[in-house]
């Protein structure tokens, strides 16, 4: 990961501003999304845990933190998104349950010490900023997080960007050639599309099992974001003006992005990993 890379992710999120706010809030599938997420992160947050929450942006699972009785710092590459979470947060309870804001990056967790946190939270795809630093990002995370502790995280999906964007990725293909489109779907590495304003890193379900085993983590558990819900989201319109038949929408749909044969076909990869005896020796 170089300085330049690091520098366009923190322009990218200043620029997108007050849009990454309504990101799950504006389209039915991203309110699919955040129901998949929040009910993930309920499994491994609980009252009382002291939370660093990575990439943290204007606050949205800051407040569903702060809503499970977390103590929450909150931390984000972007200062424009750091003074956005400030600004939504503090009109909600949730403030009270912030401890601090800070510019982090997710690739140095250094400031902090061994099993200093219950739980580290990096939702939104930090770990995909990452890039060729990703072993060495989540090592960081889980030497902070401690025993008995989870690094709850998404990343984004090479398999499911795929399905998700096909008119899009078939335009790159046209725009920078098949073999350039093949070396994206063969390593996630968007850094290969030269001249886009957004590049990250994506995953496949095995490559985020990889990458746990290799820095001496334990996985826990694994998700899609989103699945049914994906094919066509206007088909859903009815449902969720009906509490009843949106719930048990929901219910199903949680259920089935965490079918290993899921994992891969959603927009993001969220996971749940523990540190191993080895995951603080670096």
């Amino acid at each position: 990961m170089t300085t330049e890379d690091i520098n366009a992710t923190r322009i990218y999120y200043d620029q997108l501003g007050e849009r990454e706010w309504t990101r799950l809030t504006s389209a039915i599938a991203g309110r699919v999304s955040f129901e998949v997420h929040r009910r993930f992160l309920a499994r491994f947050v609980g009252r009382g845990d002291r939370v660093l929450e990575i990439g943290a942006g204007p606050g949205r699972f800051t407040i569903e933190l702060a809503a499970l009785g977390a103590r929450v710092v909150v931390s984000d590459l972007s200062p424009v998104q750091l003074e956005l979470n400030r600004f939504h947060v503090a009109r909600t309870p949730a403030e009270s349950a912030v401890e601090d804001r800070v510019l982090l990056d997710v690739c140095d967790v250094s400031r902090y010490a061994d099993g200093e946190f219950d739980a580290v939270v990096a939702y939104g795809g930090p770990l995909s900023y990452a890039f060729d630093a990703a072993e060495d990002a989540l090592n960081g995370l889980l030497r902070i997080t401690r025993p008995g502790g989870m690094v709850v995280a998404s990343v984004m999906s090479t398999l499911g960007t795929w399905r998700s964007s096909l008119p899009g990725v078939l335009g790159v293909a046209h725009r920078f050639g098949e073999e350039v489109n093949d070396k994206v779907l063969a390593t996630g590495d968007m850094r290969h599309l030269v001249g886009l304003d957004h590049v990250c890193r994506m995953f496949r379900t095995r490559q985020v099992e990889e990458l746990i085993d290799t820095v001496g983590g334990e996985s826990v558990a694994l998700s899609a974001s989103n699945w049914a819900s994906m094919s066509d989201p206007s088909a859903l319109e009815p449902l969720e003006d009906d509490p009843e038949r949106w719930r048990h929408f929901l219910d199903n749909e949680v259920a089935a992005c965490a079918e290993p044969g899921a994992t891969d076909g959603g927009t993001h990869i969220l996971f749940a990993a523990a540190p191993g005896r080895d995951a603080s020796d670096g």
